[in-house]
Order: C-alpha cells, then structure tokens, then sequence
C-alpha cells in the first residue's frame, strides 16, 4: 500500500487520539500549576497551559510507528529487505530536532525562560537538523535571480552562510508563531494555515522532478495537521485550554523541518508573510529599543466585552534612540498610536504594543476576540493566496 495513504489514516488516527487525549490530562495539569487565566475574560478560571506537550506526544509517537513503512521494500523477504540508509537517517534527524523542540518549549512553560534563551533553544535544537543536512545533502549552492547573473553567475556557493541561514530560519519559524499570539485560537490556527498551505505546495510539486522531498514533507505535514486540529477544537474562542511556548515551537521546528529537508525554505518564508509583517513592526520592542512589558496581548474591556490595543508605558529616557527614531516615523506614517504626557510623576510616553493584533485593532477599532481571530487568519489565507501567485507566476521572472 502507498506509505502517503497510511500516513494519511495514521493523521486521522493522530487527530482523534489528541481529541481525546486533551480533556483526559486537563486537570492534571492544573494541580501541577501549569495553568492561566484568561486576561480577556471576566471570569479567571483556572485554564490548563503547555497542552502543546501533549500534542507534540502524540505527534512524535505516530511518527515513530510510521518509521518502517516508508523505506523498506516488503516485496522482498524479511532477509532480503531493501533499506533506504539515506532517507532513513534524513528522517531520524527530522524527528530529533523536532523532540529536542518539544522538550525544550516545555522547559519553557514550566521554567518560565528569559527571551535570550528563547533565541538560543531553537539554535540548539537545529544543530541535529544541520548535521544531518550536512552528512546527507552537503549542497550549498544556490540558484542567482535572472537579474544578477550578468555579475554574480548562474550559481552561487554560500559554504557555511548558508548553513547559517538554516540556522536562523529555524530560529525565525519557532519565535514567529511565539510572538504572533496572545487571542483564543490564533496560534493553532496560523499553524493550522501554514501546515494547509505546505500541503497544498507538496501536492502540486507531487509531478516534478523533486517530488521525493515534497512526500518526505507530507509524512510530517499531515500528523502534523491532525493533532494541531484537535489542539485548536479546545483552543478556539472560549479558549479551554492554552498551547503555551511548548506547542509555538514544536509547530515552527516542524516547519522549518520540512522547508529545510524539503529543499523549499524559500517557499515556506512566503508562508510567513504575517509572522515576518508581525517580526519586523516588532523589533524595535524585541530587541530593547523600545521598552517591551511582560505581555503584549489586547487589553479587554469588561463594559464592551471586546478587545483593544494594550500600550506600553515609559519614561522618555528609557528609549533608545533608534526606537525613538522608528516611533518618530511611524507616527508620521500613522502606524502608531503614541501619547505624550507630562503628568505629575514626570513626563512619560505611551506607545501601542508592536504587534500585528495591537495593529489591526488600531485601524478597526475595539472587537470581539473571536472576531480578531477570524480576521487574523483571513489576513493569513490571503498571504496564503499572495505567496502561491508569487511562487508559481512572479518567480518565473526570476528564476527558470
């Protein structure tokens, strides 16, 4: 039988599994104190946290059973079987850094880490990923634009840039969910988004020449796309239970996997048009220019019951001054709502917290949660749309 059907049955199987698996260890989690209250709710009950751990379980668990089905012969007898070493350790590599992410993002739940560790995890969890694509593939070489040829050549050889790269694309996948979240429902279902969309890429490239890596991508992709489902079934607006880091950076090591793996990581950035939109109005608050508070989600309103933009609160010599120059600019371009105020505890600034949530509620104004998590991932299902046009049409004029 084709091994892509049998996934596709260990998927639905992985779904279900999850579905009910989640409810079974809510209460567990509470009296171990991983648990939050829900900041845009009047009632602060005790919700289960790091409930991704249990999907990631259950994830690496059906991709351990999948392990013989994809690269042994069975026409053959058992003496006689043909393994494929290659894949196989291609495959095994995939799954360590994926497990190294799981138990790391759950160190971070429980630990509670500083945002410096958050940058170094990932790293560390790549290394086995780098290793294996180095052993395995070893190819460094990249195909120059159309435009740059006349100066550069066909090819490019990055040597260890681009080992670099992969590094930092790792990074970026499992911090880009990571800091994208903060309302029910939004980082499961950007994941939900991003695992359909790398889906979909697979299933179209199934004919080409590189179709083997776009079935290795769907042996994760599919599993993947069956626990996230159930996860997001709880996680939906009112939210049962909380992913927390665990399940943000299992969801982007996977992805980064694939893309890396699956030699698409070009592809699979413009699957992340609204996280790198997120990333880049974030870095000034990220990286300290801007004084970054605890949390950057929504502030709710109990009158209205709807959610709107939350602000971070400074004194003017707490900013830098490339954030006081950013602040500048997008208050010229209205990209940021800031207050001044001298009051009588000294002058302050207030900014909106730079985010993509803070941003649409800046331009929509105050709404329901569920709302602001419908129209979130709207916004990604038409980058969605916005990447394929640009993969399959624009790229023909930069690449062959």
């Amino acid at each position: 039988m084709n091994p892509l059907i049998i996934n596709g049955a260990y998927s639905v199987v992985c779904f279900l599994v999850t579905l009910k698996a989640i409810p079974s260890f809510m209460s567990l989690f509470v009296d171990a104190n991983l648990f939050g209250r829900d900041m845009n709710k009047t009632s602060k009950e005790k919700v289960p946290e790091a409930l991704g751990v249990i999907c990631g379980a259950i994830f690496l668990i059906t991709m351990f059973l999948f392990i013989p089905i994809p690269f042994v012969n069975q026409s053959k007898t058992l003496s006689e079987l043909d393994f494929n070493h290659r894949d196989f350790i291609q495959f095994i590599g995939a799954l360590l850094a994926i497990c190294c992410m799981v138990f790391l993002g759950f160190a971070d739940d429980v630990l509670n880490l500083k945002w410096r560790h958050k940058l170094t995890l990932p790293t560390m969890a790549s290394l086995p990923l780098l290793m294996v694509y180095y052993t395995n593939i070893g190819n460094t070489i990249i195909i120059v634009p159309k435009p740059l040829r006349f100066a550069i050549g066909r090819e490019l050889d990055l040597s260890l840039l681009y080992y670099v790269y992969m590094g930092m694309l790792a990074v970026f996948c499992t911090n880009a969910i990571n800091i994208l979240s903060g309302i029910n429902g939004l980082e499961a279902g950007q994941s939900v988004v991003i695992a359909i969309s790398i889906i979909i890429h697979n299933l179209l490239e199934l004919d080409g020449v590189v179709a083997a890596n776009h079935v290795f991508s769907l042996y994760f992709m599919l599993p993947f796309l069956g626990t996230t489902l159930a996860l997001l079934y709880y996680n939906w607006y009112p939210s049962k239970v909380f992913v927390g880091d665990t399940f943000c950076y299992f969801a982007g090591m996977t992805f980064a996997v694939v893309g890396i793996l699956g030699h698409f990581s070009k592809t699979m950035i413009l699957f992340f048009i609204p996280q790198v939109l997120n990333f880049l109005y974030s870095v000034p608050q990220i990286f300290g220019f801007i004084p970054c508070p605890r949390h950057r989600l929504p502030r709710y309103d109990a009158e209205l019951g709807k959610v709107n933009m939350s602000y971070a609160k400074f004194k003017p010599t707490e900013i830098k001054p490339l954030g006081s120059l950013f602040l500048n600019i997008c208050e010229t371009f209205g990209l940021v709502r800031v207050v001044r105020n001298t009051g009588e505890d000294g002058s302050y600034i207030e900014c909106n917290n730079l985010t993509l949530v803070n941003f649409f509620l800046k331009f929509l104004g105050p709404m329901h949660e569920r709302t602001l998590t419908v129209l979130l991932l709207l916004f990604q299902i038409f980058c969605t749309c916005i990447a394929f046009f640009i993969r399959y049409h624009i790229s023909t004029f930069f690449y062959d």
